[in-house]
């Protein structure tokens, strides 16, 4: 049409130039021209990785730590924070009051031996491990401690060695449980602060000779946890034993007439108060005695005559006696078929033997029985001969609806045409 511009298809026009010709015609030249990229890009991801490397925290290992403990006797054993605050490299400069975090586990275990306990109430002080070993510990145990900056994220590994020994003069049978209403359990693990306990309750005791054996904090005797108020604590049960009797001022204060004063929220029975307070507050109506006397040891296995000596060579029996197998053997093969073959037996008889059979039923009828069951078989099929040879229209109630070889349809049962009745079929 004139005047209308005629629409051109737009023509593929090659890529100018070398590169779109080696594009088209070898497109592996393009990849070799690319190697150089990848190249590079594989060096600035090494070079950020090792970046990445070098600011990873830093770990190091501080010599074994060995220590011993008694049977019979609290240990306690304080993770300085200054030993490894030493150990840390330094990235800040407040590096000393850095908050540093402490696990501990028995070698090759998730977590530590039943006696042995760690407790760290703040980053910001030391840690404790600390427990009461009985017979059954004496031993070594290996324990791992971990030490986390919670700054530079650094951790300080040390292996402490605790070797169980049990105590010369053996275990206190005599002990005392006091509970300690105003402190923590940390707070007792000192030493300082278990050896002003301990004074306390010498003079309390009268005794010299006192030990203490065990420091559980009251959460781990069931106690609910303190209300965070200034002053509340968890308290703290120290257990205390002596070799001597305990004195009279603490058999009054376990008295019955001082349980009873206790259950009346009274102050029990007894004269040595004064002698904790103020730096311990006892609770002594949760006060405890105990007489622990040692067992006797199990006897040990006596050894007979077949215990090889030392150096020597167990030399085994040549001959063996010949056993006779053929009574057992009998008894395992031929005591089962014997049942078998006798519930066979029994079975068969029950089966065939105990059959009446129509002679022996008809021997015990009577003649009239017979006679009359015969007549009412006999007329029966009579009437059944006589019925199908006579020549009588069928009834009504036996003819079908539709008949199949007429096509007619009768209703076998006519009604009134009331429609009270109506066909199953339209007629």
């Amino acid at each position: 049409m004139a005047g209308c511009p005629q629409r051109v298809p737009p023509r593929r026009v090659p890529p100018a130039g070398p590169a779109g010709a080696v594009s088209q015609r070898w497109p592996h030249a393009r990849a070799k021209m690319e190697a150089p990229a990848l190249l590079r890009v594989w060096v600035l991801a090494a070079m950020a990785l090792g970046g990445s490397w070098a600011t990873l925290p830093d770990h190091h290992v501080l010599p074994d730590h060995r220590v011993s403990s008694e049977t019979g006797a609290v240990f306690v054993h304080e993770l300085e924070r200054e030993l490894f605050q030493e150990a840390f490299v330094g990235g800040h400069e407040d590096d000393g009051a850095a908050p540093i975090t402490f696990q501990a586990h028995l070698r090759d275990h998730p977590d530590l031996p039943r006696w042995l306990r760690f407790v760290q109430r703040d980053p910001h002080q030391p840690g404790y491990l600390y427990g009461s070993p009985t017979a059954a510990e004496v031993g070594t145990h290996t324990i791992e401690v971990l030490a986390h900056n919670r700054h530079t994220y650094g951790t300080v590994a040390q292996r402490l060695v605790v070797t169980v020994i049990p105590a010369p003069g053996g275990e206190p049978p005599y002990r005392g449980e006091f509970l300690v209403g105003n402190r923590n359990v940390e707070e007792l693990l000192p030493a300082a602060a278990r050896e002003m306990f301990l004074e306390a309750t010498a003079s309390v005791w009268e005794r010299d000779d006192i030990r203490v054996t065990n420091v559980t904090s009251a959460l781990d005797r069931g106690g609910r946890v303190p209300l965070p108020i200034e002053g509340r604590k968890e308290g703290v049960y120290v257990t205390v034993g002596s070799h001597g009797a305990f004195s009279p001022c603490l058999v009054s204060a376990t008295s019955p007439q001082s349980q009873l004063r206790c259950h009346q929220g009274q102050q029990p029975l007894a004269s040595c108060y004064d002698t904790f307070a103020p730096r311990f507050a006892i609770r002594w109506c949760n006060l405890t005695l105990l007489q622990v006397w040692p067992s006797t040891p199990a006897p040990g296995p006596l050894w007979g005559p077949g215990v090889l000596e030392e150096g020597g060579d167990f030399q085994p029996p040549t001959e063996v006696p010949p056993q006779d197998l053929l009574p057992g053997y009998l008894v395992t093969l031929l005591v089962p078929l014997a049942a078998a073959a006798l519930l066979c037996l029994l079975l068969g008889h029950l089966m065939c033997c105990r059959r009446e059979g129509v002679q022996k039923r008809d021997l015990e009828t009577s003649d009239i029985q017979l006679v009359h069951h015969t007549t009412i078989h006999g007329d029966t099929e009579e009437l059944r001969h006589m019925a199908g040879s006579r020549d009588v229209p069928r009834p009504l109630s036996t003819l079908p609806m539709f008949n199949v070889r007429t096509g007619q349809r009768i209703n076998p049962m006519p009604g009134p045409p009331d429609g009270a009745r109506v066909p199953l079929l339209p007629q």
